[in-house]
């Protein structure tokens, strides 16, 4: 059984960082992609940042330069992080983690990020 955990969301004030977690357990973790998206009220969930088995990251344009997405395979629980800098009050929305290995996609309950003064 597959299951994704965030955790990291919060309130801060522009300018400020959060740092996001997900804890990934329950997959053999051979091939994958795991990427953070997020769905602000009214819109549609929209990529942030992904990062793949083999290394390989991509970040929406919004995400570019300001956050940074990694992983720790170390343990058996996999761990994908998304560093969060100089945050906008357009960078509010419930963070969701997701996993998309060959047949399957499996998504967390999410983290509720709330960039406001």
């Amino acid at each position: 059984q597959v299951q994704l955990v965030e955790s990291g969301g919060g309130l801060v004030q522009p300018g400020g960082s959060l740092r996001l977690s997900c804890a990934a357990s329950g997959s053999a973790f051979d091939r994958y992609v795991m990427g953070w998206y997020r769905q602000a009220v009214g819109k549609q969930r929209e990529l942030v940042a992904s990062i793949s088995s083999s290394g390989n990251i991509n970040y929406a344009d919004s995400a570019k330069d300001r956050f940074t997405i990694s992983r720790d395979n170390a343990n058996a629980k996999k761990m994908v992080y998304l560093q969060m800098r100089s945050l906008k009050p357009e960078d509010t929305a419930v963070y969701y983690c997701k996993l998309t290995q060959i047949a399957s996609i499996y998504w967390g309950q999410g983290t509720q990020v709330t960039v406001s003064s």
